[in-house]
């Protein structure tokens, strides 16, 4: 009597689903107790860069999820970087509204500076952005728990909200039942007690926090006119599930994106289509 063999192309055994099934209730597990609950299983954002997005859980910014955005210290005399934590979050916003179909960015914040005209170069264009202003800190934690909520937004931004740890938590779970982005964009010149917790990793559940710095960008050519690429130093703090790091990247507009300078060797944007 001829006895079947398995197929050699085959490697599937009778338990594989199962122990496929257990892996992702083991890592969604895992995802809640590091606190970001099931924002993650709502996918992520690549960089498009291998080296930034190996440093991410999952390959990339967690979507649904609470992120922080912090300008980098500046070392004594020399001007803060709040220019350049506005830049690398508007072209994170934009990269959202894209993956999201256009859906619209809500930009929150407590002061009259916001210069929409000026976050064209990052893809922020009008269609995409809509911007509101509050008089309080805490009209500005309830509008950005309120808005997390609507599945109608791509990303929301809430600039100087300074949350403590209880008020990021809400603002998490706000994101996570949304299934919208939240990014938190700090300010040099206004950090609350509550701030400066949070740099040392005690006061805010975010999943990931980024310190931001203006970078000097590729020397441009003798006949070449123009002040060159835009270019940070961007420091990952802290990520839940992923690791901690340090790169200098250039922002080559809405078209060209991100691309990494590495030991004076530049790296094309090479995300997926």
């Amino acid at each position: 009597m001829n006895e079947e063999t398995p197929n050699a192309g085959s490697n599937a055994g009778p338990g594989a689903g199962s122990r496929a099934e257990a892996l992702a209730a083991l890592r969604d597990r895992i995802r809640s107790l590091e606190g970001w609950g099931q924002g993650g299983a709502a996918g992520v954002l690549p960089f498009g860069l291998p080296d930034l997005d190996a440093a991410l859980p999952g390959g990339g910014l967690p979507l649904a999820c609470l992120h922080d955005i912090l300008p980098g210290e500046p070392p004594g005399g020399d001007a803060p970087h709040d220019a350049a934590a506005t830049g690398f979050a508007a072209a994170l916003a934009a990269r959202l509204s894209a993956l999201c179909g256009d859906a619209p960015v809500l930009w929150l914040s407590r002061s009259r500076d916001l210069y929409p005209p000026g976050l064209l170069a990052y893809g922020l264009t009008p269609a995409r952005l809509l911007a509101g202003r509050t008089d309080s800190r805490a009209d500005l934690l309830w509008a950005l728990e309120e808005a997390a909520r609507s599945a109608a937004l791509a990303a929301v931004i809430g600039e100087g909200a300074a949350p403590g740890l209880a008020e990021s938590r809400r603002l998490q779970l706000a994101a996570e039942a949304g299934g919208v982005t939240l990014l938190l964009l700090g300010r040099a010149g206004r950090r609350e007690a509550s701030a400066k917790a949070g740099r040392n990793g005690a006061g805010t559940t975010a999943v990931t926090r980024w310190e931001i710095a203006a970078a000097p960008g590729p020397a441009l050519a003798p006949d070449e006119p123009g002040v060159g690429e835009t270019a940070w130093n961007i420091a990952l703090t802290r990520c839940r599930g992923g690791r901690p790091g340090r790169w200098t990247l250039l922002w080559r507009g809405p078209a060209g994106g991100f691309a990494l300078c590495d030991a004076g060797v530049l790296r094309q944007d090479e995300r997926a289509a």
